[in-house]
Parts: C-alpha cells; structure tokens; sequence
C-alpha cells in the first residue's frame, strides 16, 4: 500500500517537475544594452557633454586661481576695504563653482536616465516578446536580480533578446 502511495506521488510530481523546468528562463540585459548602438550613442553624447561640464569647470577654476593668485600677491599693499571686497568676491567665485559642480553633476544624470529609458523599455519589450514565443513565464535578469544560483535547467534567452533587437 505504501508503495503504491508513493508511487502515485512520484507519478503525480514528476510533471510538474519536468513543466517547472520550461517555465524559467534568465537573461543578462546589461550585456544586451551594452551591445546596442543606441547604448553607444548615448554613451557617446554623454560623454560629450560630460567634456563640456568639465571643460567649463576648469575655466572657472582656472579664472579663480588667477584671481586668488592677484589677492595674494596684493593683499598686503591694499586697503582694507578693497582686500574684504575682493576676499568676499573669491568667496562668490568659489560657491557659483561649486554650485555649478552640482548642477552639472544633476544634469548628467538626467541626461543619463533619459536616455537609458527608452533603452530599457526596448529591452524590456525584447525580452517580453521571446518569453512569450518561447512559452516562459518567469524570466530573471540576472544584472539587476539578486540570485545565488541559476539552475542548468534555466534556459539563457540572452542570445535570443539579441537576436529580437537585431544585434549580430
């Protein structure tokens, strides 16, 4: 009788086994990204833009030491009152830099995340449409999902989402 039990357990568990191995699938959308030319021109925008900030942060910089430098070699000679008009017209130097610093550090994420959404989106859609001709029903990104181990049986659809968005 225990036999027979466990027999019908086995038999009963056995395909739902075999139908969990065909429903999981990963991907790795960072190497997808990575590959797709519209990854490249944005990076490449970003990065030119990024240039423009800090090609701009150093002429401001440049114009404070400069500035800093004729105070030094001044303060001594000067009156009073033009030494603390100039000392507080470094200080509005220094804070309008670094004011600028973070408004360009802003912009460059902005800039960033504007960019990648669109990028992610396309991905995402990439990959949504392979799991749904592939018949999956969970599909794990394994550059943003934390997961300490991937089974064999879970099938990489990476290639596939490649080949959905064009790439090789």
């Amino acid at each position: 009788m225990l036999k027979k039990i466990g027999l019908a357990i086995a038999l009963f568990l056995l395909p739902l086994g075999v139908m969990a191995q065909q429903y999981f699938a990963h991907t790795n959308s960072q190497n997808i990204i990575s590959e797709m030319r519209e990854y490249k021109d944005a990076m490449a925008t970003l990065e030119n833009m990024q240039k423009k900030y800090q090609d701009e942060l150093n002429r401001v910089k440049d114009e404070f030491n400069v500035k800093y430098q004729s105070y030094l070699a001044d303060v001594e000679s000067l009156p009073r009152n033009i030494a603390e008009r100039r000392q507080k017209e470094l200080q509005d130097l220094a804070s309008r830099q670094e004011q600028f610093q973070q408004e360009a550090l802003q912009s460059l994420q902005l800039a960033r995340q504007e960019a990648m959404t669109p990028i992610r989106q396309k991905v995402n859609e990439a990959i949504r449409v392979v799991a749904e001709a592939e018949g999956y029903i969970y599909v794990f990104d394994l550059s943003t999902t934390p997961i300490a181990y991937v089974s064999s049986q879970s099938v990489d659809i990476t290639d596939k989402v490649k080949a959905q968005l064009g790439i090789r």
